[in-house]
């Protein structure tokens, strides 16, 4: 093989490797250590609980349920929505990780569609409040 040969092969590889990291980083983006990192900048206050409670009606109650039970009334066909009220949080519990699975949806098969691009950050971060006051009171923040 030629050096140009060589070099593309090899720009090829380090493409594939830095997609399939970055595929395996999006089957699950909350649990990750980079999303644990991540802290809220929301104060989480009444008033932001009341404006997450208000989001979530809007944007998750739909598959969540109105408590956050998981019993949705519009969940789709073979799609079993987390309870986030018990204290068993599988892509994470901090405030960070559930900012994540919020914002880009939860993987692999991305059922659940994240709100990115639909709601500010800061909009996330107050369903991350009121979801936090529906979980967990010992969960690490």
């Amino acid at each position: 093989m030629s050096r140009w040969s060589n070099a593309a092969f090899g720009g090829l590889v380090t493409g594939w490797i830095a997609l399939s990291a970055a595929g395996m980083a999006a089957q699950n983006p909350g649990g990750s250590p980079e999303a644990r990192k991540v802290k809220n900048p929301v104060a989480s206050t009444a008033a932001s609980i009341k404006m997450g409670a208000q989001l979530y009606q809007k944007n998750c109650q739909f598959c969540h349920g109105p408590t956050g039970l998981g019993d949705g009334k519009l969940v789709p066909k073979d799609m079993h929505p987390a309870n986030l009220t018990d204290a068993t949080w599988d892509r994470g519990s901090t405030d960070g990780e559930i900012f994540a699975v919020i914002a880009n949806g939860a993987g692999p098969e991305f059922k659940m569609k994240g709100v990115k691009g639909r709601v500010s950050d800061t909009e996330i971060w107050h369903i991350v409040n009121y979801v936090r006051s529906l979980g967990p009171k010992n969960a690490p923040r």
